[in-house]
């Protein structure tokens, strides 16, 4: 008996006919540590990268947001300034061309508010 006789008769023992001789087994693949270890680190990176983004996004519309309230508080400013100007020139012209005012005497000073 030769030795491929041999191992032939033990195979024949498992295997019955019209079926397959080799079976393939599937093997699990893993990384290694060191391939972990740099799948993290670089995770972690990206978290990082995008963290940043999103709070730089952030502050630059906060400064917006300041600058745009800065800028109405001004025009609020002005605006009730033009306000009170002009009801201080409608007054010296309704004043002007009231009748009461016109119908007023000019009165010069006493002699006795002199002494």
């Amino acid at each position: 008996m030769t030795y491929s006789s041999s191992l032939a008769m033990n195979r024949s023992r498992f295997i019955a006919r019209n079926q397959n001789a080799v079976s393939f087994k599937a093997q699990a693949k893993s990384l290694g540590p060191v391939s972990n270890t740099l799948t993290l680190i670089v995770l972690a990176c990206l978290l990082g990268m995008f963290y940043l983004s999103q709070v730089t996004r952030t502050n630059a519309f906060g400064y917006q947001i300041n600058n745009l309230q800065q800028t109405q508080a001004n025009l609020k400013n002005q605006e009730s300034n033009l306000q009170v100007e002009s009801a201080r020139l409608q007054s010296i012209n309704r004043i002007d061309n009231s009748s009461v005012a016109k119908s007023m005497v000019a009165v010069s000073p006493s002699g006795a508010a002199q002494n």
